[in-house]
């Protein structure tokens, strides 16, 4: 068995240093990534919570005697049901004109517009070829007249499934029957 020179060993164990050295600022990366997430998260709360008014001086003395109270468990306690039935109200409030959709295109559509769909609320599904999702249809229907789309919901709350429809008129007949 050949032994391995000085320089060879040299050679790995600063190849060993170079990968630690990638590792720790990949580490750091994605920690401040993190951290830049929490505060664009927390100024959102911040503006949701209609704060984002008040002058820098009077939100930073709220916060701060948010701090103190904060060493109280029943507070936090307080604060997380009601915040957490806030957001509940405004889920369902959300979901409430979402419904499952299927949308059907004749031909290949253009990155910014599926981008549209995907913030709309639906995805691509490759298997069946198709958009599908929980989505508001008068918007999804709005989308799908832009580019000749045909629009499925599969379980209105009011009744049976609904034949395919075209949308806004311009909906082509191959792409409706497609599923």
């Amino acid at each position: 068995m050949a032994r391995t020179s000085l320089a060879e060993r040299m050679t790995r164990l600063d190849q060993q240093k170079a990968r630690i050295a990638e590792q720790e600022a990949k580490l750091k990366t994605d920690e401040r990534k993190q951290r830049t997430r929490r505060l664009i998260e927390a100024g959102a709360l911040i503006e949701k919570a209609g704060l984002l008014d008040l002058d820098a001086n009077a939100l930073y003395g709220a916060l701060l005697s948010l701090n103190v109270k904060m060493k109280d468990a029943g507070s936090v306690a307080q604060w997380a049901k009601a915040g957490g039935q806030v957001f509940d109200r405004e889920a369902k409030a959300r979901d409430a004109l979402r419904e499952p959709l299927v949308v059907t295109f004749a031909k290949t559509l253009p990155t910014p517009f599926t981008t549209q769909l995907r913030t709309a609320g639906l995805r691509w599904n490759k298997v069946l070829q198709h958009w599908e999702g929980l989505a508001d249809p008068d918007a999804v229907a709005e989308l799908c007249g832009e580019h000749d789309g045909a629009l499925r919901r599969l379980r209105p709350k009011d009744g049976p499934a609904k034949e395919p429809e075209k949308a806004h008129g311009r909906g082509s007949e191959k792409s409706a029957g497609a599923t």
